[in-house]
């Protein structure tokens, strides 16, 4: 049964400039602007974390506050479980999801959409001395692979590797560990989470950087929310135009950046 939570949230005020022709579906009775309400599930560095004061921090962070300022709308950032973050959308409880959330056809019938920001892919996180290779190798049937619940690695080992036993876990750390510790074989997720757990666990594993798929991330909002989708197309498109992505993936992962070029394994902002 999928399940959701809503642990934590935090209020961040944000500037904004008073002026005519605001959207009704962001004031209130009252005129004044409504928060802009943003999910992100924070264990995803350096996208969405909280630092050492315990503060949410990360790029996805810095865009939710662009949006907001853009909307000219104050910023709420709610903390929720990856399990729940389409179900806490879909019942109002945010209203947009900034979380490094793959475009997948699947969530593509749940939500809508924006244009997409980032291409990312999936890839492998095995031991050191594993004899896997490639993708194709976990197609024997004789390896366990470690997924995170709900991602897009767990989406497509289920459907195109059927015969593959899973280790289905809520936690990126514990699926890593999995590997680390001999329990599995494989830990399917992106690049950039793969990279980072071998940083830390170089002794005992090994990354298989190239793609198993291309994966596109976007903000994910409801169906009906059709002027909203409108404008976060353009703030993604002035965003984009003015540098913004490129300042913050040198100030959040410039040493990820660089790996990625040495080895020739893309990880593109758009």
């Amino acid at each position: 049964m999928r399940t959701w939570l809503l642990t934590v949230f935090f209020l961040i005020p944000l500037p904004f400039l008073a002026g005519c022709g605001k959207d009704l579906s962001s004031t209130g009775d009252s005129g004044e602007s409504q928060p802009l309400v943003v999910g992100m599930e924070m264990a995803y560095p350096p996208f969405e974390l909280r630092n050492a004061e315990n503060e949410p921090d990360g790029i996805s962070v810095r865009m939710a506050e662009g949006l907001a300022e853009y909307l000219e709308r104050p910023l709420e950032l709610r903390d929720v479980e990856w399990s729940g973050i389409i179900p806490a959308l879909q019942s109002g409880k945010i209203d947009v999801i900034i979380s490094s959330m793959t475009r997948t056809e699947e969530r593509a019938r749940a939500i809508a959409f924006s244009d997409g920001y980032v291409t990312n892919g999936l890839c492998m996180l095995v031991a050191k001395d594993s004899a896997i290779q490639s993708v194709d190798d976990l197609k024997t049937g004789k390896f366990k692979a470690a997924v995170k619940i709900a991602t897009t690695g767990h989406q497509w080992a289920r459907k195109e590797i059927p015969e593959l036993e899973l280790i289905i876990l809520d936690n990126a750390n514990s699926c890593a560990l999995e590997v680390v510790q001999g329990k599995a074989d494989a830990f399917i997720y992106d690049q950039i989470s793969i990279y980072q757990f071998w940083q830390k666990n170089q002794e005992k594993t090994r990354p298989i950087l190239n793609a198993i798929r291309e994966e596109t991330w976007a903000i994910g909002m409801r169906k009906e929310d059709e002027a909203l989708k409108s404008k976060v197309n353009q703030f993604l498109s002035d965003f984009r135009a003015r540098g913004e992505f490129e300042a913050l993936s040198d100030q959040y992962m410039s040493e990820a950046k660089a790996a990625f070029k040495e080895t020739g394994v893309p990880f593109i902002f758009h």
